[in-house]
């Protein structure tokens, strides 16, 4: 049975009342709501994020980076709480405008500069390093086309079929259909990739890799979107399931996904991060 058709209005207006979950933050504008300044550690990296599945790219990327002894690595993660709007404050917008996190400022050098959205992070992180990006152009560009192509996937799995399925205010047959057909095509291409190659974009782990395994890993788990494992079936990719478990055995990637984490049990949470030592007693 499809949903009542509903009939647009000649110009759309913004109604708060009809914003589903976090109806308050979500608006048609862009910019600052308050002034807050936004805290500055002793690191030369300063992060400033959230543990949602694009936050984890960058801390993964940050622990990777250390765990290879890169000690110019070493970073200060602060917490941004999405939910309270705290991504409208004076300080994040002025390091990301639109609002997202994760966000970073690169303090290593003389001149202080930000970076924002996670894939430019990734790629800024990769070639200052020299890790996690191939120099070779063939396999160049293959990493870097398994990386935008999560850029690109997200939105469907995260405000499409994660927005329908589990936060929209009512349940509608054709959005969350529509979507999740989306989201198992994306699983079907990756799986089809992995049956290929060791890792996505091949014999390497790279930064394609830490791009999409947050994303698609809670599915496989199925610590995300309530029971969406069940209802997508992801059982069935079962390449999917083999890059997530071997991945997630990765010592940075197991630190990298409590940076930033303010739910679940006490041991897996670490709002701030400054050290390596602040990973005692976690449950990593």
């Amino acid at each position: 049975m499809a949903d009542a058709t509903y009939t647009p209005p000649k110009v759309w207006k913004y109604d708060s009342e009809n914003g589903g979950r976090l109806p308050g933050i979500n608006r048609p504008t862009a910019g600052v709501r308050e002034e807050k300044e936004l805290p500055v550690g002793e690191h030369p990296f300063q992060l400033y994020s959230l543990a949602t599945p694009n936050g984890v790219k960058v801390t993964i990327m940050f622990e990777e980076l250390l765990e290879l002894g890169h000690t110019g690595a070493e970073y200060d993660a602060w917490t941004v709480n999405i939910g309270a709007g705290e991504q409208f404050a004076s300080g994040f917008v002025a390091i990301n405008p639109n609002s997202k996190i994760p966000a970073l400022v690169d303090r290593s050098g003389d001149r202080p500069f930000r970076i924002f959205e996670s894939g430019a992070i990734l790629i800024h992180l990769a070639e200052k390093f020299g890790e996690f990006l191939p120099t070779d152009p063939a396999a160049r560009a293959e990493t870097l086309s398994w990386l935008t192509w999560q850029i690109g996937t997200g939105p469907f799995i995260g405000g499409g079929f994660g927005h329908f399925y589990a936060y929209a205010p009512e349940k509608f047959e054709y959005a969350i259909n529509r979507y999740a057909m989306e989201t198992k095509r994306i699983f079907d291409v990756a799986d089809k990739r992995l049956a290929e190659s060791r890792f996505l974009a091949g014999d390497d782990y790279t930064i394609a890799d830490m791009a999409n395994f947050p994303w698609l890993a809670p599915f496989t788990t199925g610590h995300i979107y309530n029971d969406a494992k069940a209802f997508l079936s992801i059982d069935e990719y079962e390449q999917v399931n083999r890059w997530v478990k071997e991945i997630m055995e990765r010592p940075g990637v197991r630190r990298g996904r409590l940076v930033n984490r303010v739910w679940g049990e006490e041991d897996e949470q670490m709002p701030e991060r400054h050290s390596a030592k602040d990973f005692e007693g976690k449950a990593i």
